[in-house]
């Protein structure tokens, strides 16, 4: 069986001390395929030096909504530039809206249309960030045409939401909070949502799915993502598995 990990952040510093043993460990535990995906221009940076390494991994480039400072103009000047340094630069993300913190929501704004410009410029799809945000979130993506969609990553358990974003071709990506005992919804949201539009995620090192809930999360852990979505939608475990890795290979145009 293996699993393809679609969103991790190993441009995180809590790899820096295990990283290389660890990425070497992956493929023995039938994790074959990573996307490393940025999140600002440092992450986004390293996440390409990590993809350039490793065969396996693969990259994305973008200012999540949790980075976006007075200077994010610049940041996305610069972003463009990168996709030049790398084919192995699959998507613009993470990008989006996250009004959890109450940052300012129109630099968030700002920034996620000009993000969905360069991924139509350069024909690439976008990873998704949403919290707190679900309106403003499908307005936009409603009124800012993404030529190649992409992925919702780590998707929230709300139902508006993921009918939305199925309705406008977007994937939904699920992480170890399909899991957790206190998700309110999974099992409802992991059905609504078609096997052919289903991704999986570990979203390391954040959300450590059950049983190793509250640990340093990484790819290996897909196995219990994979195990729940399967109980929740009556498929075997390599169905899910199977699925999740062909559909990943789909969004992001991965031949091989």
């Amino acid at each position: 069986m293996e699993y393809f990990d679609n969103h991790a952040h190993y441009n995180d510093e809590r790899f820096d001390e295990d990283r290389a043993n660890l990425i070497e460990d992956m493929k023995k535990c039938g994790v074959t395929k990573i996307i490393s995906a940025g999140y600002n221009i440092v992450g986004s940076k390293w996440g390409i030096e990590i993809a350039n390494t490793y065969d396996f991994i693969y990259t994305t480039v973008g200012i999540s909504p949790n980075d976006i400072e007075p200077n994010y103009l610049e940041d996305i000047d610069q972003l463009e530039g990168l996709l030049k340094t790398s084919n192995k630069i699959l998507a613009i993300g993470e990008i989006g809206l996250d009004y959890h913190y109450d940052t300012n929501r129109e630099w968030q704004k700002d920034a996620f249309i000009k993000q969905i410009e360069i991924a139509n410029r350069n024909k690439l799809p976008i990873v998704i960030h949403t919290r707190d945000a679900v309106m403003d979130t499908i307005s936009i993506l409603k009124e800012h045409q993404v030529e190649k969609k992409g992925v919702f990553h780590c998707c929230p358990f709300n139902r508006e939401l993921v009918k939305e974003a199925l309705n406008l071709g977007y994937y939904i990506s699920f992480s170890g909070t399909v899991t957790f005992k206190n998700s309110k919804n999974a099992e409802e949201i992991v059905n609504m949502v078609p096997l052919e539009k289903m991704l999986i995620e570990t979203d390391s090192p954040y959300l450590a799915p059950e049983p190793v809930r509250g640990t340093r999360n990484d790819s290996r852990n897909l196995k219990y993502i994979v195990q729940k979505i399967a109980e929740y939608k009556g498929y075997k475990e390599e169905e899910i598995a199977q699925a999740t890795y062909e559909n990943a290979k789909r969004v992001y145009e991965i031949e091989e």
